[in-house]
């Protein structure tokens, strides 16, 4: 039985999103709570709480493909659905900000760490 929390349809890897960051391909929203973010986020991505999230979807460009991010990939895949049933070109990150960490990418700020939910 597969895992309905994952979808590959929708999931990006963390190196993907590190490319898009560079180059300016993707908007990248991370959609944990404050303190989760203060411990440590990914530079260059913005930051829209969850539970703030559907009313802030007019300030994220639907030209613009946008990649949204949590601790693990579950918050953030219900995100890219619900995006995705609005007509955006919306994924998640594949295993969240603890497998960007894992995989040695930058945080801030220095030495920032994954936060427990």
């Amino acid at each position: 039985m597969s895992n309905p929390l994952v979808d590959p349809a929708l999931e990006v890897t963390p190196a993907q999103v590190q490319r898009a960051l560079a180059d300016g391909g993707a908007q990248v929203v991370d959609v944990r709570e404050p303190y989760e973010r203060e411990a440590g986020h990914i530079p260059g991505t913005r930051h829209v709480e969850l539970e703030r999230l559907a009313s802030q979807a007019p300030t994220i460009d639907p030209a613009q493909p946008v990649v949204f991010v949590c601790r693990a990939g579950v918050r953030s895949l219900m995100a890219a659905q619900a995006f995705r049933r609005a007509g955006f070109d919306a994924s998640s990150m594949a295993g969240g900000l603890e497998r960007w960490h894992a995989e040695g990418r930058a945080m801030e700020p220095p030495g920032g760490v994954v936060a427990p939910h």
